[in-house]
């Protein structure tokens, strides 16, 4: 009896090592696929994903621009280098979507508050009215950090240009309009350290918005 009971609590014993030994692999895995996404990137309107690291230095990516924040400062593609930005268009008399884009942009704001690393962008579509007094007006009343986020305004048919041949914030529409036709959507475009595209998203749902601050962190590990 004595030897049967000794032989169960050895094979109990056995029993327990093995599960744990199968939760602890799971773990690992999980960890080791965690640390090893990799987000894809994009070169034009169909967004269809390029994996591998683009080595050539025409590979698309945000041109060069200048427009001006809600401060009355200069602000050009200088300021995306080196830095993760979410980038939207928006206009501060939007009654419609914008709310709501500005308040999921908001907590992408709160979300990375102290990283110095990420910056929030957003554009005006209606530059002519949305002055720089205006935005700095929205941005007090919106509660916008200034050192995490930028409202810009400048010239439209430059903002525009930049919304739909190098942002695609349009997805496909953006290949064949101009900047006679008003601008408008709920897309946030994730722009990486080398002013390249990694991801767009639909700022009214909120599973979408996870992705967004996931795939960020995913960025802060390249």
């Amino acid at each position: 009896m004595l030897y049967a009971q000794g032989s169960k609590t050895k094979s109990e014993i056995q029993m327990k090592l093995k599960y744990y030994t199968i939760i602890l692999l799971g773990v690992l895995v999980i960890s080791c696929q965690e640390k090893t996404r990799k987000l894809p990137y994009y070169k034009s309107s169909d967004f269809v994903p390029v994996w591998e690291t683009p080595q050539n230095k025409s590979f698309h990516k945000i041109r060069p621009f200048h427009l001006v924040d809600q401060e009355g400062k200069s602000f050009s593609e200088k300021e995306l280098d080196g830095k993760i930005t979410v980038v939207d268009f928006f206009f501060t008399s939007c009654p419609g979507i914008c709310p709501k884009m500005t308040n999921s942009m908001s907590k992408i704001q709160a979300e990375f508050k102290n990283d110095d690393q990420i910056q929030l962008v957003s554009h005006s579509v209606t530059p002519d009215k949305d002055s720089v007094p205006v935005l700095a007006a929205y941005a007090k009343k919106k509660n916008i950090q200034y050192n995490k986020w930028k409202l810009l305004t400048g010239d439209k048919e430059e903002i525009y240009n930049l919304g739909r041949k190098f942002y695609f914030i349009e997805e496909d529409l953006g290949e064949n309009n101009d900047s006679f036709i008003f601008l408008h959507t709920e897309n946030f475009v994730l722009i990486d350290k080398t002013r390249i595209i990694r991801g767009i998203y639909n700022s009214l749902d909120p599973s979408s918005m996870q992705s967004l601050v996931e795939d960020i962190k995913v960025l802060e590990k390249e």
